[in-house]
């Protein structure tokens, strides 16, 4: 186990240096599609955590989140989960809460070999993408949510120390009112994202967990494939909508996860950078990386 954890620090380590461009950032299909595990021991979780990352244009980031989930019986469970994001760049600082999250997942057979179960949530936002410094507009990397309501379900197989997830991410009612226009701003760092549409999001995820004798330490390298199901679009200066050209199409990370197990909760840490990135990412979604802490108390 020893010698897999440093393949998998080297792993990170070459990507960030040689790929900074489009890390793990979350518009929400990647939360989803991790399902709870179950603890027979308690029924009540609440967590708490951090995310630290970098974007575009020096851009850094701080998006705290904190989530309850309650475990109904050993097949249903539902989560509530409430994010906010804090971004410092060129343009001044500014944060907010971000999005409600309402989310139930299924297991149909907890004891079987293949152990399949299932999710649905819904996003919803706390703004409407329009956040300002000073009364001047800024672009999504400096919004805390994209301004829409969403609708995202998932799938996860389970299968000895492999778990396999694959998700859907589709916008229901979009309320964004963002009004930035990168020929007014001063830089050409951001794209403009006026009245801004995003197109949906599909994920594959392939999770390998390496676990300690005592079952305490878990390791857990994971691969994630989020193909974007269209080009986005804005309004530009006459009001006509207009397509941005290399917004669609994939992009590849990878994700490493390492979580200590006692009785009353857990801690984990996160670090995710990229392998394949797409041509632009106007929902400010990209990031050269992202690091994140986190702790969940269980009673």
């Amino acid at each position: 186990m020893k010698a897999t954890f440093l393949v998998c620090i080297a792993f990170f380590s070459v990507s960030y240096v040689n790929l900074q461009a489009q890390g793990c950032s979350d518009a929400g299909i990647c939360s989803i599609a991790s399902h709870p595990e179950t603890h027979a021991s308690s029924r009540n979780e609440i967590e708490v955590a951090g995310l630290l990352g970098a974007g575009e244009a020096d851009t850094r980031y701080f998006s705290p989140f904190i989530a309850y989930n309650r475990r109904f019986n050993d097949r249903w469970s539902g989560a509530v989960k409430i994010t906010s994001s804090f971004a410092e760049g060129r343009f001044g600082k500014r944060g907010s809460l971000g999005d409600a999250y309402l989310s139930t997942h299924f297991i149909p057979k907890p004891d079987a070999r293949y152990k399949w179960s299932y999710a649905a949530a819904v996003k919803i936002p706390f703004n409407r993408a329009n956040l300002k410094i000073n009364e001047h507009p800024l672009p999504l990397d400096y919004q805390s949510s994209l301004g829409t309501i969403d609708f995202l379900g998932s799938v996860n197989l389970r299968y000895g120390n492999w778990d396999f997830n694959s998700a859907l991410q589709l916008i229901v009612v979009n309320l964004n009112a963002n009004s930035f226009f990168a020929e007014y701003s001063g830089t050409d760092a951001f794209p403009s994202t006026n009245l801004f549409r995003r197109r949906p999001d599909a994920l594959f995820r392939a999770t390998y967990t390496l676990s300690d004798s005592k079952k305490r330490f878990h390791l857990k390298p994971n691969l994630l494939f989020i193909y974007h199901l269209g080009e986005d679009s804005f309004e530009n200066i006459y009001g006509r909508r207009e397509s941005i050209s290399g917004s669609d199409g994939l992009t590849l990370n990878g994700n490493l996860i390492g979580i200590y197990d006692f009785k009353s909760g857990s801690l984990s840490l996160s670090a995710a950078a990229p392998f394949v990135v797409r041509d632009i990412r106007p929902d400010g979604l990209t990031r050269e990386f992202t690091v994140s802490v986190g702790y969940v108390g269980r009673f």
